[in-house]
């Protein structure tokens, strides 16, 4: 367990105050069922479409039922709000409800859900708050669009090329998804949110890896967000007959491909940090004949790291490997990145309080990195945020095998119930 000194923060919490877990269960139940496919057991629950599009209402509905006002913005963002009467920053919580296709449970939602009972409690309790706490379920933080649309929007990060260009893997445009469900998309630039009335940004999630799972703890508390880059690399070379042409005299692309792929680990190795990681997650063989050498290759390539100084090292030793390689085999290579984000701190006094929760309330954690981008990942670049996580049963997530066992929802909603309150009573 890792341990760091902590500020101790003194405001009173009620005897007793806890989460009702049977309530988040219902809630995380209910929002699975909307998009579930019967034949997969996966959510569908993309960005604006009919299934999210019905999660929003089902949302409304429950923060209304809450006692908590409700609202939207330009980029349908949802909103929960518990008034405190007083002109203070917000302190916001919350997660997303969008899904990537044949998703699980949780990803994103439990954030939503948890967010909105720690709210239910404070509001049932009658608590006294210094500042408003709102909940806010951003939209497409799975990039259905790009980026993360909602987050972004709220940060003052999107334009109207963003609007105007933004297309889906199948060619569906941002502008038609949104007037199909009786949406402005340019309402989207609306949703900028004036940086003075946010404190704070705090989220909970699955870890969607397996480190708390194998270590059998109850509760993350992340650091550091890992930032990205993402390439779409092409390697040229020269289709040409398997059996005529010799192994000496060919300008295979795809044995450039292996040879770079084998580079990656010394690469990691020697610039990269044990926080580094780098993926090629596709690739297509062209012109794909059994007996043609290969004259193209075309695939991505995913780096990790939560040193944006790292990162760009990464980024000048790999494309000098990659030049290496294509010189001695006589092959030549471009490629564009269609994706940066760059790496987050959590914010230090944050970190400290959610350990110092966790230590009361008896739960075993770990303070470790965020190797997956979250809306945090946005909003901590105007503000300070924290996250917390809880363990993903076998590391699985964007699957519909991905769980986690309910007693350790239950101690990361305690922890983040705890966390709000005492950053909500702090003037």
């Amino acid at each position: 367990m890792d341990s760091k000194d902590s500020p101790r923060h003194n405001s009173p919490l009620p005897e007793g105050m806890k989460v009702d877990l049977e309530r988040i269960k219902r809630h995380v139940l209910a929002l699975a069922d909307i998009g579930k496919n019967t034949r997969d057991h996966g959510v569908y629950r993309m960005a604006f479409s009919d299934a999210d599009m019905e999660a929003k209402r089902w949302l409304l509905e429950q923060i209304e039922a809450a006692g908590l006002e409700s609202r939207s913005d330009g980029a349908a963002n949802i909103f929960g709000v518990l008034k405190s009467g007083n002109d203070l920053p917000s302190l916001l919580v919350g997660s997303h409800i969008d899904t990537v296709p044949c998703a699980g449970t949780l990803d994103g939602s439990l954030g939503v859900v948890v967010g909105l009972e720690c709210l239910r409690v404070m509001h049932d309790t009658g608590l006294a708050i210094e500042r408003d706490v709102e909940l806010v379920a951003f939209s497409d933080e799975e990039g259905r669009f790009g980026g993360m649309l909602g987050s972004e929007s709220f940060c003052g990060l999107t334009t109207p090329q963003t609007v105007q260009s933004a297309v889906d893997s199948n060619g569906v445009s941002l502008k038609d998804a949104m007037l199909r469900q009786g949406l402005d998309p340019m309402k989207i630039l609306e949703a900028h949110r004036d940086p003075k009335s946010v404190s704070r940004y705090i989220e909970l999630h699955i870890e969607q890896g397996p480190v708390l799972d194998r270590k059998q703890l109850q509760i993350g508390i992340v650091d550091e967000i890992t930032g990205l880059f993402r390439w779409n690399m092409r390697i040229q070379g020269e289709s040409n007959h398997a059996g005529t042409t010799p192994m000496d005299m060919r300008r295979d692309a795809f044995m450039g491909l292996a040879d770079f792929a084998h580079e990656i680990p010394r690469v990691l190795e020697e610039i990269g940090s044990e926080r580094s990681r780098a993926t090629i997650g596709t690739a297509e063989i062209l012109p794909g004949a059994a007996n043609t050498v290969p004259g193209t290759v075309e695939f991505t390539l995913d780096v990790r790291d939560t040193s944006e100084e790292i990162l760009s090292a990464l980024k000048d030793a790999l494309r000098r490997a990659l030049s290496v390689i294509c010189r001695r085999r006589s092959l030549t290579f471009d490629f564009e990145e269609p994706s940066f984000i760059h790496p987050v701190k959590c914010d230090g006094d944050i970190v400290g309080l959610i350990e110092q929760h966790s230590r009361s309330l008896d739960y075993s954690y770990l303070i470790m990195p965020s190797g997956a981008a979250h809306d945090a990942q946005i909003m901590g670049r105007l503000w300070p945020v924290g996250m917390i996580f809880v363990p993903s049963r076998g590391g699985v997530s964007h699957s519909p095998a991905e769980w986690s066992p309910w007693t350790d929802i239950e101690a990361g909603a305690n922890v983040l119930l705890k966390t709000l309150v005492s950053l909500a009573q702090s003037a």
